[in-house]
C-alpha cells in the first residue's frame, strides 16, 4: 500500500509540474468571472449606478490585463463582447423594485407550456399554432392557472380591442398560408407576384 501511495504522489507531482504554466491564466480568468458574479449578485444592495460603476471598472481591468489569460484570451474577448451587447439590460433590476434579475421564471413558463403541449399532441417540437397564436395561448394558459373562469369572464368587454386582436392573428395566419404556398410551388408563387407587380406598374 505505501508503494502505491508513493507512485500516486509521484504521478500527481508530475501532473502539477507539467500543467504549471496553465494555472496562472486559469487563476486570473477565474478571479475575473468570480468578481463579476459577486458584483452582479450585489450582496451589499448597492444602487444601480454603483453596481454599474463597479462592473465597468472590472471590465476595464479585464480589457487591460487580458494578455494574462494567455490561451484563454479568446474567451475573455468573447465575455467582453457579450457583456457589451447585453449592457443596457444588465442594471434595471437594481433600479426597478420587484424586477427579477433573470428571465428564469419566464423561461420556465414557456418550458411548462411546451411540456403540456407535447403531452397533448405527442410532438417533440412546438406546433406552428404557438407561433401564430402564442400571444393569446400563453396568456390564457397562464391565466387559467390562477383561477377558474366562467362564461361571464369570457364575455367581450372591449369590442374594438377584440377586433384588433383578431385582425392581428388573421394577418399572421395569412402570412403562414403564403409561406406554405411558396414552399409548395416557388415558381408559380413568384410568377403570380410578378403578374401582380406588372398590373400595379403598367398603366391600364
Amino acid at each position: 500500500m505505501p508503494e502505491e501511495l508513493r507512485k500516486l504522489q509521484i504521478l500527481l507531482a508530475r501532473g502539477l509540474q507539467d500543467t504549471a504554466p496553465l494555472w496562472e491564466p486559469l487563476d486570473s480568468v477565474y478571479g475575473w468571472v468570480h468578481s463579476a458574479a459577486q458584483i452582479l449578485d450585489n450582496p451589499a444592495e448597492l444602487e444601480g449606478q454603483q453596481v454599474r460603476r463597479r462592473y465597468r471598472g472590472l471590465l476595464g481591468a479585464m480589457q487591460r490585463w487580458r494578455t494574462k489569460a494567455a490561451e484563454l484570451e479568446p474567451g475573455v474577448a468573447h465575455f467582453l463582447k457579450v457583456t457589451r451587447s447585453y449592457w443596457p439590460g444588465l442594471f434595471p433590476c437594481y433600479e426597478v423594485p420587484g424586477l427579477p434579475r433573470t428571465n428564469n421564471d419566464l423561461e420556465h413558463l414557456f418550458g411548462a407550456y411546451r411540456y403540456h403541449e407535447r403531452r397533448v399532441n405527442g410532438r417533440k417540437r412546438a406546433s406552428a399554432t404557438l407561433v401564430l397564436r402564442g400571444s393569446v395561448r400563453i396568456v390564457a394558459a397562464l391565466a387559467t392557472r390562477q383561477r377558474t373562469f366562467g362564461a361571464a369572464d369570457l364575455a367581450i368587454e372591449d369590442r374594438d380591442a377584440w377586433r384588433a386582436l383578431r385582425a392581428e392573428l388573421d394577418q399572421r395566419r395569412q402570412q403562414r398560408v403564403l409561406q406554405r404556398r411558396f414552399r409548395r410551388d416557388p415558381e408559380a408563387y413568384l410568377a403570380n407576384l410578378e403578374i401582380q407587380l406588372l398590373k400595379l406598374v403598367l398603366p391600364p
